[in-house]
């Protein structure tokens, strides 16, 4: 039997064959593409080990393309990795097949993709439903995606002043002094979570907090919010009163609902799936307004989707193809 064999691509090969430019077109494709029902049924699994303080998320979904992909990524969360064994907190494979044969094409590494996808799903959410004016940033959390949400944010807004905060006090004084010598910003670390939040027009949220710090009375009319951290069930950023007064925009409803900042305020009451404005990929093809004046406050709940997983993967894939990157084996 015929077979092309599956290429293994690692975090170098990644970082070689896409940019943060490029994973932003192609994230924005994947939610224009899922709107127009050209994808194939995005899904979560969510895995508990409690014995080793550890959980696994695993998404699997597909686009139609060029061509017709579909795979499957599975992330190991061990936030205490870094004391414990020395390894990373985040570990994650990507599976990638064909479509149209059913045939594996990839395995690569699930990281370098998670952190770009992620921090591109903001910059195209912000470009739809942040004012165009926006020039202020709150950032919290100076992991790694604090940082490439900034870079993202960048490169879609002529942004003048960010504030930091992290409850490392280390983290964020390193954070500030690096990404203002590599964005040539002022970026400042804020004292409280106050500081960095009141009267900006953007806030990034993207911490593993399980209780919400960002309060309602932080946030000014006219913010854009994106809602990266919480991702699994129990984890919480956002004080659940604030979506009381917020335009709600998801990037997938199903999966907002159960493991996205949405969970707490409609297990309070708060809010109901009726009370949803609707899906990013709605607002990118025009099936919905994004903003509608200066004053709204806009809440993007994202839990990080398979479609923007297969649009990169994919991309990357191609790409590795065509320049001889990887490594090929033949399975069977």
């Amino acid at each position: 039997m015929k077979t092309t064999g599956i290429r293994i691509l690692t975090r170098a090969d990644l970082e070689r064959l896409l940019s943060l430019e490029d994973c932003i077109a192609a994230v924005e494709k994947a939610f224009a593409l899922h709107a127009h029902k050209k994808s194939l049924a995005p899904g979560l699994l969510h895995i508990d080990v409690p014995q080793a303080d550890g959980e696994f998320h695993i998404k699997c979904g597909g686009l139609e393309l060029e061509e017709i992909y579909a795979c499957l990524k599975m992330s190991g969360g061990y936030f205490a990795n870094p004391a414990r064994f020395g390894l990373p907190s985040i570990q994650s494979t990507i599976l990638l097949w064909s479509g149209k044969t059913g045939s594996p094409l990839a395995c690569m590494d699930g990281i370098h993709i998670t952190i770009y996808r992620t921090g591109a799903a903001t910059a195209v959410a912000a470009k739809y439903l942040a004012r165009r004016d926006s020039a202020t940033v709150g950032i919290f959390g100076c992991g790694n995606q604090g940082r490439i949400q900034l870079r993202a944010l960048n490169l879609c807004f002529s942004l003048k002043k960010v504030y930091v905060y992290d409850v490392d006090a280390q983290a964020k004084e390193k954070y500030a002094r690096e990404m203002s010598e590599l964005l040539q910003l002022e970026v400042l670390p804020a004292s409280n979570v106050e500081q960095a939040a009141r009267a900006r027009d953007i806030i990034v949220a993207c911490t593993p907090a399980r209780k919400f710090y960002l309060e309602d009375r932080f946030i000014a009319p006219g913010t854009f919010i994106a809602a990266v951290g919480a991702d699994s069930p129990g984890k919480q950023e956002l004080e659940p009163t604030l979506f009381r007064r917020a335009k709600i925009v998801v990037d997938i409803l199903e999966q907002c609902v159960q493991v996205g900042e949405l969970q707490h305020p409609m297990r309070a009451g708060l809010t109901t799936m009726q009370d949803v404005h609707g899906e990013l990929g709605q607002v990118i093809i025009g099936d919905i307004p994004g903003r509608t004046s200066d004053d709204e406050i806009i809440v993007f709940d994202t839990t990080g989707t398979a479609i923007q997983d297969c649009a990169t993967a994919a991309l990357a894939y191609r790409r590795a193809v065509a320049q001889g990157v990887g490594q090929v084996i033949q399975l069977f």
